[in-house]
């Protein structure tokens, strides 16, 4: 069916979020509606909700040795689908914390849920296809990939496991991508850079320009567990890391995030929507007006502050 003069799509991207450790005794005692019950309303209005699942979901643990390891409960995800989420993205370096097989059934609880993953597949291939998000005529590929040395992991091609695609893969991936599909939008989801730096590293800023100039349209980052400072590439907006989401980090600097809703209209024209919000014992809290200006002065000044 064909969309009307006015037909958008609307999707919001949300960070990390960890279902174990804290988190898990949060669920135990008032249940995970109880923790998104302030921001979930902003996903159900729109058409997708895309977080970065931060743990394998899972009731037979099978922990690797690496320094963290988390691993969330299966019956939470009816919760989490229900808060608006529609999409996971699984290309982290926490998926795998219980091992190949219980990456598998992590995506598949996702999929019993009606939770697409993102950036996971069968073969290394096939993790790195991107996800097609549709409404109506309108079409947006979200590619995903976590580009940072993984703890205790081997990198396997033919098996099982999250997207490790390089940038340069990324890059060659996009511009086939956009050649077979020029009017379709192509979203890159990131899962990079230093870990409670309030800026990216001059590594990532030439790594999204290139990617940017290979076709991306927008790039959403995260795993520094920070909003780090925001970044437009000719004329396509660059998120580095949009911080936690639902985390038990105790740091204050982690206590504060930004949901990033992007509107798609039919012409491909894209509007960016920053939504602030605060964290009170892990549950995120939309800001009230008078924060949001002063958090919005800030990340502005922050993102000035990047080298021209």
């Amino acid at each position: 069916m064909a969309c009307g003069p006015d037909s958008k799509m609307e999707v919001v991207f949300g960070g990390d979020v960890m279902l174990d450790r804290g988190i898990r005794s949060e669920i135990d005692k008032n249940g995970l509606t109880s923790l998104l019950d302030d921001i979930s309303p902003i996903f159900k209005s729109s058409d997708y909700g895309v977080v970065n699942l931060e743990c394998p979901i899972g009731s037979l643990p099978t922990p690797l040795t690496k320094q963290f390891v988390f691993i969330g409960d299966p019956k939470t995800l009816p919760d989490l689908r229900q808060a608006g989420i529609s999409h996971c993205i699984m290309a982290n370096n926490h998926s795998y914390d219980h091992g190949r097989e219980a990456m598998v059934k992590t995506a598949n609880h996702l999929l019993d849920n009606s939770i697409i993953p993102v950036g996971y597949g069968k073969s290394q291939n096939a993790a790195c296809e991107p996800v097609i998000l549709e409404k109506g005529e309108i079409r947006v590929a979200v590619f995903a990939s976590v580009t940072l040395g993984l703890e205790a992991w081997m990198y396997l091609e033919n098996e099982p496991g999250m997207c490790q695609a390089t940038i340069g893969d990324l890059q060659s991936a996009i511009k086939m991508y956009k050649k077979r599909k020029p009017e379709h939008l192509v979203i890159v989801t990131l899962h990079w850079g230093a870990e409670y730096q309030q800026y990216p590293m001059s590594l990532q800023r030439r790594q999204a320009k290139a990617l940017i100039e290979a076709g991306a349209d927008a790039i959403i980052g995260h795993h520094p567990h920070v909003v780090q400072s925001f970044e437009s590439i000719m004329g396509k907006p660059v998120f580095y890391s949009i911080g936690n989401l639902v985390f038990d980090n105790q740091n204050p600097i982690t206590h504060e995030g930004i949901l990033v809703k992007l509107t798609i209209h039919e012409n491909s024209r894209l509007n960016t929507t920053i939504i602030p919000y605060h964290t009170v014992k892990s549950k995120p809290i939309i800001m009230s007006e008078n924060q949001k200006l002063f958090f919005m002065n800030q990340f502005q000044k922050h993102s000035n502050q990047l080298p021209k």
